[in-house]
């Protein structure tokens, strides 16, 4: 009988978080492109393949027409110009149904030879369950876009890619639980500290997904300021009625509420840097801070560069990775001052 939790293991978790790390890189481009409600329908297995044939193209096309996004905005649109924008959508579930299939066989195969403990068996249901659940908000976010309106619902978008983005961080998590066996006591301040870095960090992803449903990078795009010298500019209050909701979903709210959460995050991350040379550490701890103050600023930068030339494709999918690192940075980091 082979070891449980073995090496193998560990590089299927991992081989885990790479395909959700580039599906969601891929989900940026679909967004970035406009391309996400190119395709209307949902096929388990024949939608697997895409149109092979010039009837089989047309076929898809004449059922895009049928929806919003192209009877409101995209009427111009020929054949060609439809095979661009589906081909992201198609790749992004193509990518969706690779993972489930990198998550179910060789979990079951290390089930049925044994090689998984009870508590990892236990962890590997629920990251299934996050991964059927990512796909349903998949789906449900898409047929926000398919009623009366040429786009997908702000709040829906955030919710599919937090939990990706969570379900990334928990594949991590248990990885690092088969990586790093051995037990020890936990740093209580820091891992409290560090808990509050992380949900401030999946708070500013949440926004960031609202600015990119509302299209809001492509505004006020100036900083240290906003537009017109304005710390606050006024149609950060005076866009949606009543007040409280131009901050979850009116354009220059949201953009505010995004711009001082990364000040928020930033800060918080030097004061755990700061705090943690208070204390006797090991290396990986002293790496991961290190790691994490490094991330922080880098993905600091690259959020002033993309709201300043307005959202450039490489731009925003650079940000968009950059939480990620970010966010594995501080699941890292907690992990070690944690277990």
């Amino acid at each position: 009988m082979r070891k449980r939790d073995n090496k193998w293991v560990i590089g299927w978790l991992l081989t885990g978080c790479f395909l959700i790390f580039v599906m969601v890189i891929i989900g940026g481009i679909t967004r970035l492109t406009h391309s996400g409600l190119s395709i209307s329908d949902y096929k388990l297995i024949t939608g697997t393949i895409p149109p092979m044939n010039e009837a089989e193209w047309q076929e898809a096309f004449e059922l895009y027409k049928q929806y919003p996004e192209y009877q409101k905005l995209n009427t111009h649109f020929e054949l060609e110009d439809f095979k661009d924008i589906y081909f992201w959508e198609w790749l992004h579930r193509l990518i969706g149904r690779l993972i489930g299939l990198v998550f179910i066989i060789p979990f079951l195969v290390f089930l049925s030879t044994k090689q998984l403990t009870t508590g990892t068996i236990k962890k590997s249901i629920v990251l299934l369950f996050l991964g059927g659940f990512q796909g349903f908000l998949g789906w449900y976010m898409v047929k926000s876009g398919l009623i009366d309106r040429p786009d997908v619902s702000h709040f829906r978008l955030a919710a599919h890619l937090i939990t990706a983005f969570i379900t990334f961080a928990y594949t991590l998590w248990v990885a690092l639980d088969l990586i790093f066996p051995n037990k020890k006591p936990s740093n209580v301040p820091m891992k409290k500290l560090i808990s509050i870095g992380l949900g401030a960090i999946i708070l500013q992803i949440i926004y960031g997904a609202f600015v990119a449903g509302l299209d809001a990078g492509f505004i006020h795009n100036h900083w240290p300021l906003m537009s017109e010298g304005k710390f606050m500019h006024p149609t950060v209050y005076i866009e949606q009625s009543p007040l409280l909701k131009n901050f979850i979903e009116g354009k220059s709210g949201v953009q505010f509420v995004h711009r001082i959460l990364a000040y928020i995050v930033v800060g918080i991350v030097i004061w755990i840097w700061m705090k943690g040379q208070r204390y006797s550490l090991t290396t990986f701890q002293k790496n991961s801070l290190k790691l994490l103050l490094a991330v922080v600023f880098l993905q600091f930068l690259l959020g002033v560069l993309t709201i300043i030339y307005a959202v450039p494709l490489w731009l925003g999918i650079a940000h968009q990775i950059g939480a990620f690192f970010l966010l594995a940075s501080i699941t890292f980091s907690l992990h070690r001052f944690s277990k």
